[in-house]
Formats: C-alpha cells, structure tokens, sequence
C-alpha cells in the first residue's frame, strides 16, 4: 500500500485536497480530526492536557480556543503541548493505516499540517504539498471565523515556510487555479504512485 503524506501551511486548500482525495476513493487520516477526538471528553489526551493545562478545560474536554490562547507565541508551552499530543495522533495514524491495509486499498493519505515539522515524512512514500499564491492565502484565511491578522502571522511563524515545504514535496499541487486544476493535478499525482515503474522514496518499496 503507498503511504502518500498531504500537507501545507495553512489556507494552501489542504481540507479541499483531502475532500478530493476522498472522492477519488483513498482512504485519508485527518490528523486535526484526530486531534479533536483526543480533546473531546473522554479523549485520550483529556487527562494529561488537564495536567498540564487546566485552564483550557470546559465541561470535562479541552477547549481548543482556550488552548491556542495558552500555547501560540509561548515556546515551552508548545513543547509541552506537542509532548503529550503527537505521540497519541501518532498511534491514531499507525491505527488507520493498518486498517486501510487490513481493508485492501491500495493507497491511503495521512493529512497533517505540520508533516515536515514533527518528521511525519518518514511514514511516506511520498509527500503532496498544496500551494497557492501569498493573496490567495491570505484571502481565504482572514474569512475564518476568529481570524485576525496577528494571529495569521504566529501560526505562519510556527510553521514551515510555503518555499521549503515546496522544496521537500515529491508533488506539489498548485490549489489557486481553481477546482476543477487542483482535482485534476491529485488524480495525475494517484496515476503516477500507482504505476509500476514508480519508485517510493522509501527504498525498495513500491506500489504493490
């Protein structure tokens, strides 16, 4: 099965890819999906984030507002986020994709906004990194509720840049064209992984 990675910096259409993907018939991991699953009561990371953090809890779960408030501009505080939540979203993905195996697909997507920074890539095969434009960023982030331009501005700084991302993708896929272009860039990207004389760029594994 390829493992193909999805991710780019924020408003880059990442949730559109992952849609796309979707329809096309591959199964994909949302890791801020499995985030809010670990928050939510009951969570496998309640107790801990509550620890750590008790100020970001409401009614048994860990407000995420509450949170991002705690922990954006305050590096120790991210560390000892990143700490408790990535080792639990990184279980949740090696779940999913034994399962995807276990169901016969062929290829499967794991969609993690900051792949490169927590070194998700070696998980891959290969890695599809959406992009777009500065403006078209910047345009469809400031339409999200709570968005502001400093807080667009310290979640940029805590990502990778747009340019390196591009640099280590093995696809990039230009979303500002339009759908109907990102749509069709994806299927091009499924054709090649699928062919038998694609190479992983994890040696010796290809997409059998």
């Amino acid at each position: 099965m390829i493992v193909l990675g999805l991710t780019g910096s924020i408003g880059m259409g990442k949730s559109t890819a992952a849609k796309l993907l979707r329809e096309a018939g591959i199964p994909v991991h949302d890791a801020d999906e499995a985030v809010s699953r670990l928050y939510a009561e009951g969570g496998l990371a309640v107790e801990a984030v509550s620890r750590a953090f008790p100020q970001a809890m409401l009614n048994g779960a860990v407000d995420r507002e509450r949170l991002s408030g705690l922990v954006l501009g305050n590096p120790d505080s991210l560390k000892r986020l990143e700490a408790i939540v990535h080792p639990l979203v990184k279980n949740d993905r090696a779940a999913f994709l034994a399962q995807a195996r276990a169901e016969g697909a062929k290829a499967a997507v794991l969609e993690i906004q900051l792949l490169f920074e927590v070194g998700a890539e070696e998980e891959t095969d290969a890695v599809i990194v959406v992009s777009a434009p500065p403006a078209v960023q910047q345009q469809r982030v400031m339409l999200r509720p709570g968005m502001n331009p400093e807080k667009f501005q310290r979640i940029l700084a805590r990502q990778m840049p747009d340019a390196e991302k591009r640099a280590r993708a093995g696809f990039v896929v230009d979303t500002g064209k339009g759908l109907e272009e990102t749509r069709a860039e994806l299927h091009a990207v499924l054709a090649t992984v699928m062919s038998p004389r694609w190479t992983s760029r994890r040696k010796g594994h290809g997409p059998a």
